[in-house]
């Protein structure tokens, strides 16, 4: 299997976790179709453009690539998932004390990136019929 069908295989199951996150609470949909969409930009200009100018998930991603907004909506459920996993590693695991601390690392880093990116596009760039809930 070539690196194009790699990307591509990923594009796709990347796309359809997305997918499941918009019914099941747990999942945030946005950076996996973030990464739907990157791994769809080195296999197929098709899909790309299909996702980046899909109904649904398009305006979200046109939002990352012009603004780096990232919705209060994908942030709460990301950093909720966050919590939730390193509480259940500390409670119902006996891993290694450095694990621990690496996963708390890992999600503190992660949480900050995200807590750092805009929620809405800035007010100088405002337009009333693209607002980010």
């Amino acid at each position: 299997m070539g690196k194009r069908h790699l990307y591509l295989v990923l594009g796709f199951a990347f796309f359809g976790i997305g997918v499941a996150g918009v019914v099941l609470p747990v999942l945030p949909t946005t950076p996996f179709m973030l990464l739907a969409l990157w791994a769809f930009s080195n296999s197929s200009e098709r899909f790309h453009n299909w996702l980046y100018n899909h109904p649904k998930f398009g305006p979200s991603l046109q939002k990352w690539r012009s603004h780096g907004v990232v919705p209060r909506r994908a942030k709460v459920s990301a950093l909720t998932v966050m919590a939730c996993s390193l509480t259940f590693l500390t409670m119902f695991t006996e891993v290694h004390w450095a694990v621990m601390f690496s996963a708390a690392a890992l999600m503190l880093i992660g949480a900050t990136f995200l807590m750092t990116r805009p929620s809405q596009i800035p007010v100088e760039y405002d337009d009333p019929t693209d607002r980010v809930l």
